[in-house]
């Protein structure tokens, strides 16, 4: 196997920029750990405990008292008043980070450039809250309105992503990916391949979840380990070419993504599978096992599809995992976003990490897997 030897240091060092490779130039967080990229670093390094008490955040009951929520969380807070009171919260999550991604990176949506600037935005299936309160209002409201038609666009699945590309002004690529946990890698895949085929220049890619009671009960009826919890992650996608007529450092470079699918009943060839993704993604990476300063795996230690995945794809269980499901909590489609997140947080922070690649995993119970590979610099 290939590997990228030469670049597996542990100082401080000058990214080598390839001109059709993809990087991360931003990113921006709006979690329980944190605002923006800076704060949710420092926080998940350290390992901070965000679970909060959200019991008075909505009527209905809700199967825990505590779970990985805003519970003071006001997109005007951010955003300001103007436009944002019909918002709905995985609205508001989406923009707020994507604002956060934007002041990161610098970037400056402008009339020259807007129609090449795009989002892809990784969701399960929209705001359930706004979809559900939404279709309870024609049964129980009187005729002859029954609804309130200004908030029928937040129970569109493409609420989010349309709404962002209206208040930043973005007129290229718009597409919001439906993948439930593996709706992160599923977004870089797109994204990947949506700039290497020219179809935009810069892209902003993640996904969002919010914590609601339809939410909090579909994370526990299962028997979920870990509490509910709501993010969102965006990060900014660029080509090399980009990069190098600016002279910017990249935050990372998304190295390979993989996904495949196969039948979760079988599951011996369910991990199989999965571990076949792992090994197509460091192969097209170009890293072997031995390369990996860390895993960042969207379950924890308690999964034991996950566990079996990564002794086999690894050839082994000695690589540093990062323990997202334990910082944030089951967040669902913002997931494997979170997952990126949690890796470029450490290089925020350490610059002894630079250029050294990690290791992004997923599936769903419904038998999507997928795996990425990312390496990163302290800016």
């Amino acid at each position: 196997m290939t590997t990228r030897q030469t670049h597996l240091t542990t100082a401080r060092q000058t990214p080598e920029v390839a001109p059709d490779a993809v990087y991360v130039t931003g990113w921006g967080v709006a979690s329980p750990l944190g605002m923006g990229a800076a704060d949710f670093s420092k926080a998940f390094v350290e390992e901070r405990d965000a679970l909060a008490d959200v019991t008075a955040m909505f009527e209905e009951k809700l199967p825990a008292d505590r779970a990985f929520a805003i519970p003071d969380f006001q997109v005007r807070d951010h955003l300001g008043r103007k436009g944002t009171r019909f918002f709905d919260r995985s609205t508001a999550l989406a923009l707020v980070a994507c604002d956060q991604t934007l002041q990161d990176t610098g970037f400056a949506v402008t009339d020259e450039n807007r129609g090449q600037v795009g989002l892809i935005l990784g969701t399960t299936s929209g705001s359930v809250k706004s979809t559900s309160d939404f279709s309870r209002e024609t049964i129980t409201e009187d005729r002859p309105y029954l609804v309130n038609p200004v908030l029928f666009p937040n129970a569109v699945m493409n609420c989010a992503a349309g709404q962002a590309a209206i208040w930043y002004g973005l007129k290229g690529v718009n597409t919001t990916i439906a993948g439930g946990r593996m709706a992160g890698i599923a977004a870089l895949r797109y994204a990947s391949r949506s700039l290497r085929w020219g179809d935009a220049d810069a892209l902003l890619v993640g996904a969002v979840e919010e914590f609601s009671p339809h939410n909090a009960w579909l994370t526990h009826l299962p028997g979920g380990s870990a509490p509910a919890g709501e993010g969102a992650a965006l990060f900014m996608l660029e080509r090399g070419e980009a990069l190098l007529a600016s002279g910017r450092r990249p935050d990372a470079e998304i190295m390979a993504v993989a996904s495949a699918s196969a039948d979760p009943a079988d599951r011996p060839a369910f991990v199989e599978a999965f571990a076949d993704c792992v090994r197509q993604a460091l192969r097209e990476a170009g890293v072997g096992p031995g390369d990996l300063w860390a895993v960042a795996p969207g379950s924890g230690p308690e999964s034991a599809i996950e566990t079996a995945t990564l002794e086999a794809g690894l050839g082994g269980d000695t690589v540093r995992r990062l323990p997202v499901a334990r910082l944030v909590g089951e967040c669902h489609a913002a997931q494997g976003a979170l997952q990126l997140a949690a890796v470029l947080a450490h290089h925020r922070q350490d610059a002894a990490l630079d250029g050294r690649p990690a290791l992004i995993t997923s599936f769903t119970p419904e038998g999507g897997v997928g795996a990425a590979v990312a390496r990163g610099w302290q800016r």
